[in-house]
């Protein structure tokens, strides 16, 4: 990824690949901790068998955490929302999920003022989680460049060039930039006219908020958790938040889904 990074040529390429890197920091960081819990673990497990208490292998089986129709409420200022005052600034962000050393991720979400909720469609499964499961919730986001020009669709740049220019001037520039029948040859339709130069400045994705849940915060029903804000309104990735993130947190031990034991069992009545 770090080496795909500088030949990125599109905006698009140049994020799904900073954000590659991101998870992968996150996935090292998670295999290193759960392979110095294992071996705790290992240590502990080699003490003498005198030493164990009764119950002691006892140990409460574990389940699949489903976490769903995340939403993530904004915040913003009345001169932007309502009057759509101010330059236009867009972020690109994505939630990461963990549970022990097991992540996922969500696809990315473009946010802008038009917006009044990031909302992440689909479900998330854990499938090893233990009762005494944490699961980690971060929103990271990356500040977009040029805001105003990524607005314009290159068809709505085509029909302003078109409708300023004169009919035929307008017609021919419009058709180059679209590719249609009456552009120039070689011109290549929009790729050629519209891609930005390589060597495109590459987003960098910043920690904006995280949050943490737990086997108490599982419900039935949607409910609301507190965000904790880890950037301010100086950096260029912030996106107002409203300090809140609702969602459906459920679990399931594996016990209700599989035997627990298998067998014979046979009845004798007493004499």
């Amino acid at each position: 990824a770090r080496r795909l990074l500088p030949a990125c040529s599109r905006p698009e390429q140049a994020l799904e690949t900073t954000k590659t890197l991101v998870l992968c920091d996150a996935r090292v960081v998670a295999a290193g901790g759960e392979l110095q819990r294992r071996q705790e673990a290992r240590l502990r497990g080699a003490r003498r068998p005198s030493d164990a208490g009764p119950g002691a292998e006892r140990v409460p089986c574990r389940g699949t955490v489903c976490i769903s129709d995340l939403r993530i409420p904004l915040m913003w200022k009345d001169t932007e929302y309502f009057r759509n005052k101010g330059e236009l600034h867009r972020c690109a962000v994505f939630l990461l999920l963990q549970v022990g050393a097991e992540i996922h991720d969500t696809p990315t979400v473009l946010v802008d003022r038009t917006l009044t909720d990031i909302c992440f469609e689909g479900a998330v499964l854990f499938s090893e989680a233990g009762p005494d499961f944490e699961l980690k919730v971060e929103l990271y986001s990356a500040g977009l460049p040029g805001g105003g020009a990524q607005g314009s669709t290159p068809k709505k740049l085509a029909t302003r060039l078109s409708t300023s220019l004169g009919r035929s001037s307008g017609r021919r520039a419009r058709a180059a930039m679209e590719g249609g029948p009456g552009s120039p040859p070689g011109t290549g339709g929009t790729g050629a006219l519209l891609l930005p130069p390589p060597g495109v400045p590459c987003p960098r994705f910043q920690l904006l908020a995280h949050a943490a849940l737990s086997l108490a915060q599982v419900h039935d029903g949607f409910r609301t958790h507190d965000l904790v804000i880890a950037a301010d309104e100086q950096s260029p990735c912030w996106v107002p938040l409203y300090g809140r993130m609702c969602c459906r947190l459920a679990a399931r031990p594996s016990c209700m889904d599989t035997a627990a034991a298998t067998g014979t069992l046979r009845l004798q009545a007493r004499g």
